[in-house]
């Protein structure tokens, strides 16, 4: 959550990151009233329980005749503290509520507004194929992937229902590598591999900041009280919760790579055929926990990574900044790698990289001990790899006869395969 001090003390940010977001900015007031009435619930519970602490005292002293009209007061004071300490409770409780309300500040140059407002940075990669002037109608990813007997959504359909598929032969293989080239360069930027939970506490899912506007999209297990994760990023986050970490030599880097669930709540009609948008897939995630003065600059390290992985891939792409409007609660700034898709003349989204300032980490009491006392953490974000990039490799790199180029730095990972080629099915 934010920091209420910092709130109280200037509020005018929060104001104009609410309005940035297209949210209501009267929130923050109202966060500020809810603070002015927790602060002054407190006061009054420790004032009487001073008081009673005192009268309670003077019962020894007290003569004989004083002492049934201080003890009677004692207890009138003692109903009194208990009234007032629930009071101060639920006030501290409603006080956070709002607290918690309230999304990320945007930073400085973030684009107003919502999910079209977001600002193409630059095109990279290779251009376009120009598919026409090739001699042939480019197919998409899932005719492509049958054709290799790669992709199977009919039987995917039949056992778990729709959007959910089946990776299988080349199919798995290619998923396999691409991940496991993630895993290779994030280890050679210095990053711990972590293959984490798909399950998490509310407290940890809560604590990321995805049970807001994000909630209707997540799985949830009523007899566990657990929720199946969308991303690694939850489970990294809440990996260091409730700790005291010691950034001097540089950021906490991790590269998780977990099974991600989304129940793609709203999405009805949206990108049915095929893996663009499915409930379950891979992804390899980023995380990193460094100070909050050094996150932009570790935030630009993230996309040229997410940057690096596209070029081995050789796809064409585009680099966007988020809208605040569509940033979601933790995050304050937002880069999307989008790749270009041939049969939709569109570009998709394949990596998301967010610098989530110190949200996350006020929120699951992750701090740094530093000469100036205890401050929070800032977390960071970003995709290397998902099952999602087969739709663009596949579309991108396919020739007429339904074959498939293998991008260079892929084959070490294929067994040196430059070529993949249709299969006869029964």
């Amino acid at each position: 959550m934010i920091d209420v001090r910092s709130l109280r003390e200037n509020p005018e940010p929060a104001r104009a990151s609410q309005r940035a977001r297209g949210a209501d900015p009267a929130l923050v007031d109202q966060i500020l009233e809810a603070d002015v009435a927790r602060r002054e619930a407190l006061q009054n519970f420790e004032a009487l329980r001073a008081t009673q602490k005192e009268v309670s005292k003077s019962v020894g002293r007290a003569s004989k005749e004083e002492r049934p009209a201080i003890l009677a007061q004692a207890k009138e004071l003692a109903e009194e503290v208990k009234v007032a300490e629930a009071a101060a409770n639920a006030a501290d409780a409603e006080a956070d509520r709002l607290a918690r309300l309230l999304p990320n500040l945007v930073l400085d140059g973030v684009p107003v507004g919502g999910e079209d407002d977001y600002v193409v940075l630059r095109h990279a990669g290779p251009e376009p194929r120009d598919f026409a002037a090739e001699g042939f109608e480019p197919q998409d990813h899932l005719a492509l992937g049958e054709g290799l007997d790669a992709i199977d959504t009919k039987r995917g359909a039949k056992v778990s229902g729709a959007r959910f598929y089946y990776l299988k032969g080349i199919g798995a293989r290619l998923e396999l590598a691409l991940m496991t080239m993630a895993m290779d360069q994030a280890l050679a930027n210095g990053f711990v591999p972590m293959m984490t939970p798909t399950l998490v506490t509310p407290q940890v899912m809560g604590g990321t900041g995805f049970l807001n506007e994000h909630s209707e999209e997540i799985y949830y297990l009523p007899a566990d009280d657990l929720y199946l994760t969308g991303t690694s990023e939850v489970a990294l986050a809440g990996y260091h919760a409730d700790e005291i970490l010691d950034l001097s030599d540089g950021p906490k880097r991790y590269m998780g790579w977990s099974t991600c669930y989304r129940r793609e709540a709203g999405s009805a009609g949206k990108d049915t055929r095929g893996i663009i948008r499915v409930h379950q897939f891979n992804k390899a995630e980023m995380f990193s926990y460094c100070r909050p003065e050094d996150a932009e600059e570790e935030h630009a390290r993230f996309l040229a990574w997410e940057e690096e992985m596209l070029a081995k891939v050789e796809l064409p792409y585009r680099v966007i900044d988020t809208a605040a409007g569509d940033l979601g609660t933790s995050a304050a700034r937002k880069f999307d790698c989008e790749a270009w898709l041939p049969t939709q003349e569109r570009y998709m989204e394949v990596t998301s990289t967010s610098n989530c300032t110190t949200f996350q980490a006020r929120r699951l009491g992750i701090r740094e001990r530093r000469e100036d006392g205890m401050t929070a953490v800032a977390t960071l974000n970003g995709t290397l790899a998902t099952t999602r990039w087969l739709v663009a490799i596949l579309e991108n790199h396919q020739r007429s006869d339904g074959s498939i180029y293998v991008p260079e730095a892929m084959r070490p990972y294929l067994g040196g395969l430059e070529v993949l080629e249709p299969v006869a099915t029964k």
